[in-house]
């Protein structure tokens, strides 16, 4: 659910170097004042290439001089300004124009922004076409690199930001130019430990219509280079985009390090106490006692988002069999995996615990056990505080007298800083079509039916929020894990034996304890018994992995050292007979 901290490298400006235009300034801003309407006009210049462009345009105004307007953008309750609107087929020279008419977040229309000073900028969101093997052509964002980031993504222009006094009552034209474009993003490199890989997938390339790839960062054991015999259990650590394999670091932290509140967790410095988790878990695994396993973490970011929620999709293609059968094979074979279901464990917290669960039911004998921190919503009745089968509108509560809002998001103590109908309507603004990136647009990516566009059916409007029924119960039918798991017991049940184990907050921030309490109550009494663990967090918010000894802030550190050692037990308890349990325990 959570966005994860991606660690990617700054970013430098890179200009086109254009020549002055008649009414535009380089590398800046032109006015006319008291013209008309108030509007923008953005411009790509033609030093930018010769082909038509298609993308998203985002027009942001901002009062917080801390960071870049592309910065500043988010559903919490101090995000800036943002406008959006389609470009499709953009020559060079010519302008996308922002008016009164453009859908806006949180302000709806430019004609209702506050007369004052801003911090202006735009930003192209470059979109290519990609005609799938079904027979549908669709514009989309390829990931880059960066891990579906808008504001981060290699090739999309921007402006420079720039201060500018804005009066809708005035009017007047507003005129920016995208001179600025993000630089590609070098590679992480190897080290001793740390390996990473990058295959074409067969499956995913035939359903795309273009060669796609996935990737993985290798984290090798202590030892795997001076013992050649052994071969190792494989652990997948799910989660969201990692640019580099996340929390391990070989050396203390940085010395000069500036320190970081966290207003999350009201911790100061909580980049220094990341580094210090880091290094402290680079000491735990190179130490005696620690499990001598393989663990990965995946890149599979694609057009929609920035991972695939491991699983097959009819808008994002056979992701569940290409991680299964083509990238994991590869792994177990060049790093010396054990290779069968009985040795691979996943563990992961909120999209990576959907991911855990969701393979372990969908590929019940290929993994031996899931640990499931806060995952995205497991039941569509609780789809966080919407119920897709009874509720008519995701967005409110509707009475006879009144309406209230479906609350967000919330802290340990219910108070809510935004609404399901804001978090939509960011991602609406963001990029039509389901295109924004944006949690729920993923949702409605991986569990809808293809549209008759070629772009994920929606769940619901996006301005109203009304629920289409139809599309609900294709969601139930093929994506609700509990569902899935009420319906199909009698075969999944001797499979999923003491492989499900389930830890939330009661507090998460995106109530996605609500669907934990409906799953927990079919496997109390499924039989046969599930056999696996269901905790809860007191008063604990998102992201709580089932540490009850530990803050929030830091038991999230510690994924690594919570699990490793279930898993070895578990591992120990299930082998087969004959199975290879010591040459990789030295």
């Amino acid at each position: 659910m959570e966005s994860a901290v991606r660690r990617l490298l700054g970013f430098s400006c890179v200009s086109f170097g254009l020549a002055t235009a008649v009414g535009w300034a380089v590398g800046g801003t032109a006015v006319d004042a008291q013209s008309g309407p108030l509007r923008v006009e953005v411009l790509v210049p033609a030093s930018a290439g010769s082909q038509p462009i298609d993308g998203r345009m985002l027009l942001m105004l901002s009062t917080d001089p801390a960071a870049e307007p592309r910065f500043q953008i988010s559903d919490g309750v101090k995000t800036q300004q943002v406008f959006g609107v389609d470009v499709d087929g953009l020559p060079p020279g010519k302008p996308a124009v922002f008016d009164a008419a453009v859908l806006g977040y949180p302000v709806a229309s430019l004609d209702q922004v506050p007369p004052g000073t801003y911090t202006v900028q735009a930003l192209l969101h470059r979109y290519e076409t990609f005609r799938r093997a079904e027979g549908h052509t669709v514009k989309l964002p390829m990931d880059r690199g960066e891990g579906q980031q808008w504001n981060r993504a290699p090739g999309n222009l921007y402006s420079a930001p720039q201060k500018l006094a804005i009066d809708p009552k005035r009017g007047g034209t507003v005129r920016l130019v995208l001179d600025q474009v993000i630089p590609p993003i070098p590679d992480p490199p190897d080290t001793r430990y740390v390996k990473h890989v990058r295959i074409q997938s067969d499956l995913l390339t035939k359903f795309w219509g273009r060669p796609m790839f996935l990737g993985a960062h290798v984290l090798l054991p202590e030892g795997w280079d001076t013992h050649p015999q052994a071969r190792y259990p494989l652990v997948i650590n799910h989660g969201h985009f990692p640019y580099d394999f996340d929390g391990f670091r070989e050396t203390p932290p940085d010395p000069g390090l500036k320190p970081e509140h966290s207003d999350r967790f009201n911790w100061p410095g909580y980049n220094v106490t990341e580094q210090e988790h880091a290094h402290q878990f680079f000491k735990d695994w190179t130490g005696p006692g620690f499990p001598r396993v393989l663990i990965i973490e995946i890149q599979h970011a694609n057009p929609y988002y920035d991972d695939s929620y491991a699983v097959n999709s009819a808008n994002l293609g056979p992701y569940g069999d290409a991680i299964v059968k083509e990238l994991i094979p590869y792994i177990e074979k060049r790093f010396r995996g054990i290779g069968q279901g009985w040795a691979r464990f996943m563990y992961g917290g909120s999209t990576g615990g959907w991911e855990a669960m969701g393979a372990q039911v969908f590929y019940p004998d290929e993994f031996n056990g899931a640990y499931i921190a806060c995952p995205d919503p497991i039941d569509f009745r609780a789809y966080t505080t919407v119920n897709l089968y009874e509720d008519a509108n995701a967005y409110d509560r509707e009475g006879p007298w009144r309406t209230v809002a479906r609350p967000g998001h919330r802290n340990y103590l219910g108070h809510v800083d935004t609404t399901v109908r804001d978090m939509n309507r960011l991602e609406l603004v963001l990029g039509t079509h389901g295109r924004s990136g944006g949690q729920w647009d993923i949702w409605q990516a991986v569990y809808s039916p293809v549209g008759a566009d070629g772009y994920p059916k929606p769940i619901w409007d996006k301005r109203t929020g009304v629920i289409d029924r139809d599309v609900a119960n294709y969601w139930r039918d093929h994506y609700d894990l509990s569902y899935i798991l009420r319906r199909d017991w009698a075969a999944l049940g001797p499979k999923l034996r003491g492989k499900l184990h389930i830890y939330v907050g009661d507090m998460d921030n995106y109530y996605l304890n609500n669907a934990v309490y409906l799953v927990e109550e079919f496997l109390k009494t499924a039989k046969p018994a599930f056999e696996g663990e269901v905790d809860y967090g007191d008063r604990a918010e998102h992201c709580w992995n089932g540490d009850h000894t530990r803050p929030n802030a830091t038991s999230r550190l510690r994924y690594h050292q919570m699990f490793a050692p279930k898993i070895l037990d578990r591992l120990l308890k299930t082998a087969p007979a004959g199975a290879d349990i010591t040459s990789w325990r030295y």
